[in-house]
This record gives structure tokens, sequence and C-alpha cells, in this order.
């Protein structure tokens, strides 16, 4: 069966779309609105703003790949679709940061999990940072919208074994389990969303917001770094850019691309949005920019099971459990989910070397792994951490690991062995390198009581990343206001989960898409007024 590709169709068709990789002078360019970054944030700014009738220019550092590109090859998409081809870390290489890098950012790999705002998430923001405005009332218009735009809705299809192990656990335990919603349409169940969706059923921005706006005019740089903004006063006259000269990310500094724009919108993520800040030397009185980042660091435990598991095939997520979510004590909660186990991906997550790891690997159709998103940024030893600059002006995070981190670790680790037991596990062990197979839930549970929980021996990743430019209604602790815009300047916005002032305890794509339609809505209401008025 053949499946046609929207974007190949849109290009041939007269879309205005600009490959960095291809400009060789200097360019002009204007535009009502500039937006950088192509993701869940200025995907849906992209198209709500174009459909406005805004002139709307999108830049975008990754790489337009689309459907006739995805093969589900993991070295591959690793190397085209991820942030420093899929090597990104925090700067002691602690935790693994598995980010996207693409036109339609990691909505285009991500497992396609959407989850409202938490109510004690969005409540702890109004109290302890003074967001206002933005709660369950205000979001629930732009929920039901995005969950129509891009048929979000529960996934009746049964779980794979692997996810079905989480929910039988749960089950047997008497936890609190349900099934995922998912942004899919005409899912063909195959498995390997996070290498690009090969036909086009993961509504991600690649497929839904960004044609839509190519076809409302707008315009399309890819392979083009956002470096700096020129400013004066509470004004941002224009954006420089660069574009790549060489896949790898080498800057063409002789074609510097110049964007002139009434207004510029940064959704460049947790870690590209503080940096086009910092980079730009814009004011920051109170050194909020960059400050408290979060990760949902992510601990896992794999397991062993008498049945074939094939964790390679069927929805990657489509089961969790939020039991250990808003503990009652002091304590760090965590998101029980399920990751899917391609090959590359689950060599990585055994965490062994060698023979012991040719040895996991031949049990891979058999192998079960459970994932614990922690809920970081609501204590105050959960600070997260600071996104700083290297020498060439390219971003890291700095992510500090204290003592009530490495205790949810412990916490999240030992649940997850009991589930797996729970749900007829023959063996077990923790994601740690000096783990062994436990044959019981009482050995697992002396084992990780025993093991060296520290960085390195420990394997801890992300795939969501929060924060580094908070919202709230005072500079001194905040970036932004509560309508995401930047308190120094009256024609700067950001929309992504950079504004987020902690983590949020779930998946962030449909909360990012949902305060992404808000804001833009209102934006656009502001910018045509003011257009019609000059």
């Amino acid at each position: 069966m053949t499946i046609s590709d929207p974007i190949q169709q849109g290009i041939k068709q007269g879309w205005q779309v600009v490959n960095g990789l291809k400009v060789t002078k200097p360019l002009v360019f204007e535009a009502d609105v500039v937006i950088i970054g192509t993701g869940a944030g200025g995907g849906i700014a992209a198209e709500t703003l174009s459909n406005a009738g805004l002139t709307v220019l999108m830049v975008e550092e990754g790489l337009l790949r689309s459907s006739n590109d995805f093969n589900m090859d993991e070295h591959v998409a690793y190397g085209e679709l991820y942030q420093e081809g899929g090597g990104r870390t925090t700067k002691d290489g602690a935790i693994t940061i598995m980010q996207g890098k693409a036109v339609g950012g990691t909505t285009v790999v991500n497992w396609t999990s959407s989850f409202h705002m938490p109510e004690a998430t969005l409540q702890y923001w109004q109290d302890q940072f003074t967001v206002a405005g933005i709660n369950s009332s205000t979001l629930a218009p732009w929920y039901q919208y995005i969950e129509k735009r891009l048929n979000i809705g529960p996934w009746d299809v049964p779980p794979n074994a692997n996810n079905a192990v989480l929910k039988l656990g749960c089950e047997k335990l008497g936890y609190q389990v349900a099934s995922i919603p998912r942004n899919v349409k005409g899912c063909w169940n195959l498995g390997y969303c996070g290498t690009g969706c090969p036909t086009n059923a993961k509504q991600s921005m690649l497929v839904t917001t960004i044609p839509a706006a190519l076809e409302n005019n707008a315009t399309l740089l890819y392979a083009t770094v956002a470096q700096r903004f020129n400013w004066k006063q509470s004004q941002v006259n224009e954006l420089i850019c660069y574009p790549l000269k060489q896949v790898n990310g080498v800057l063409n500094k002789q074609a510097p691309i110049t964007i002139k724009a009434k207004h510029y919108l940064i959704a460049a993520g947790a870690i590209g949005s503080p940096a086009i800040l910092m980079r730009s030397n814009v004011p920051d009185p109170y050194r909020r920019i960059g400050l408290r980042t979060f990760l949902h660091p992510v601990t896992m435990s794999v397991a062993q099971m008498p049945q074939e598991v094939a964790g390679y095939a069927g929805a990657p997520q489509s089961i969790y459990s939020d039991h250990f979510q808003w503990p009652d004590d002091d304590q760090m909660g965590f998101k029980l989910e399920v990751p899917p186990l391609q090959p590359v991906l689950a060599s990585v997550l055994m965490k062994k070397t060698g023979d012991a790891l040719r040895q996991r690997m031949l049990k891979l159709p058999y192998t079960q792994v459970l994932l614990a998103l922690l809920r970081d940024g609501f204590h105050s030893e959960s600070q997260g951490g600071r996104v700083i600059l290297h020498n060439d002006g390219t971003p890291i995070l700095d992510y500090p690991l204290t003592p009530y981190i490495w205790k949810a670790v412990k916490h999240s680790l030992l649940t997850m062995a009991e589930i797996q037991f729970a749900a007829g596990a023959k063996q077990v062990f923790p994601a740690h390198i000096d783990s062994t197979l436990s044959n019981s839930w009482h050995e697992v549970k002396e084992q990780i009581n025993r093991l060296d929980l520290v960085s390195y021996k420990t394997l801890l990743g992300s795939a969501h990343v929060m924060g580094g430019c908070g919202m709230g209604e005072t500079p001194y602790n905040s970036v932004v206001n509560s309508q995401c815009r930047f308190h120094h300047f009256d024609n700067l916005s950001i929309l992504d989960g950079s504004v987020f002032p902690t983590s949020i305890g779930a998946n962030p794509q449909l909360s990012i898409y949902a305060l992404s339609a808000l804001q833009s809505n209102q934006l656009a209401n502001e910018l045509t007024k003011s257009k019609s008025n000059s």
C-alpha cells in the first residue's frame, strides 16, 4: 500500500519552504509574526496566527523529514530527528535527554501520550508563582478544540503485552490504572512512534498545523538556527539567524538571515528558548532565564516474563498509573508508564555492556519494562536545573541530583518491581549497572535496598524538558507573565514547555497545545486589531 506524503505534495504545489542548507547569501524577510520552533507550541501558534490572516514565518533548526523518510530505522531516526543525534545529556552526563529536533519538533517522535494538566499542578502555580487566569476552566475549551483538531481520544485497542503488565500488576495490587489517550488517526499499531510515523497516523504538528499554516501562505525556514535578537529599550527590532552549512550543526555565518517582524514568538523548547534569550543578552535583572528547568527524571525496571512480550510492536504507551503521583507525605510523586522496546533503545535500558548485554538482548522478546516519571519542582530540595551556554553559544542543562530525588528513585524502583512480580514476572532487575536478576519480590527488594543509587550507575533519562522561562505575575520569580509575554519587552512571547514554573506530572504535549492555543488566539486578536488600525 502506498502512503501519500502530504509534505512533499505541498512543496510541489508551491509552499514557501526554504532549506537553510541551500542558502548561500544573506537574506532578509519581513512578517507580522516570526515563530522560532515548530513543535507543540510553535506549530499550534503558526496555524492560529496564520488563520487570523497574519503573515507568519517559522524558523526551525531541525531538518524537514516526512513520511517518505520514516523507515522505522532507529539509527537513522536518532541521528536525524533528535537533539545532538540522540546524545543530549545533562552537563554531567548523568541524565540522557531525548528531545526532538525536526520540523514538527518532539511531536514527530513522541509516543502520542496526551494528558490534561493536573489540577494540583495548576493550583500550585497559582499559590507559589502568582500565575493568573490559567486554570482548568480557562483551558477547558482549548483542550476540547485541540482534542478535536488532533484526534485525541481513548485508545480502545487492547494494550500490547508490554503495557498489559502494568495494567495487570496494578489491578492485582489495587493500584489506580487507566488507558492513555493518544493523538492518532488510523493508527497501524506498528509501535515505532519514536522514529517518525511512516503512515501519517500520528497527528503531530508535521502533518496537521504546519501544513495548515503553509496553506495560509506562511513561510518555513528549516535547517536554520535562530541565533539572537537585536533589541532596543522595550522592543525587539530583528531576529538574526544562520543557516546550517552542514547537517551536523556547523553554521554558515557568511549568509546571515535577518527577520523583521511586528511580534516575535519563541517556541524552541525548554533548553533552546532560554538559550536564545541568553545569546541576545536581554534584560534579566533577577537572573531567572534558564533557571528552574525540570525533566521528569525517569527510572526503569526490567522484567523477564514467562510469555512473549514483543515490546517493540504495538502502541508504545497505552497504560498509566497515577497511584503514586500525589503522595500525602513530603515525598516526590511519580507517574508510571511503559516505554517501547525497539532494539537500540532497549539496549540502552539494560545498563550493561559486553556479553552481559548480549545475554539480556537475546531475551528481548520476553522482556518487559516499566518507567517512572518523577515529578520534580514541587519541593525545596527539587529546584530543577539551569540552562547555561557553552563558549560557542550552544546550550546545556546543569541539573543537580539531590538526596530528595534519589529517595524517589529508590521508591519508584521498589514500586515497579512489585508490580512486575504481581503481574507474573519470572525475574526482575532495576536498570542499574550493578543489578542482577532477582527471582522474587523479596529478593529484588533486598537488592534495591543495597544498590548504590548514584549517578552513572543508575539509569536516568528524560523526554520531558520544562521550565527555564517560567510564567508568573512578578518578574522577580518569573520570565514571562501569565499571557506568556516576556516581562521586559512589548513584542516578545514564549509559547512552549519552558514557561511551566515546575514540571507538570504528566506527558506535556497536550498541555502545551492547549496553552499555546489559548495564548496565540489572544495574540492573534491583538495583532489583527492593531494591523487593521494601522
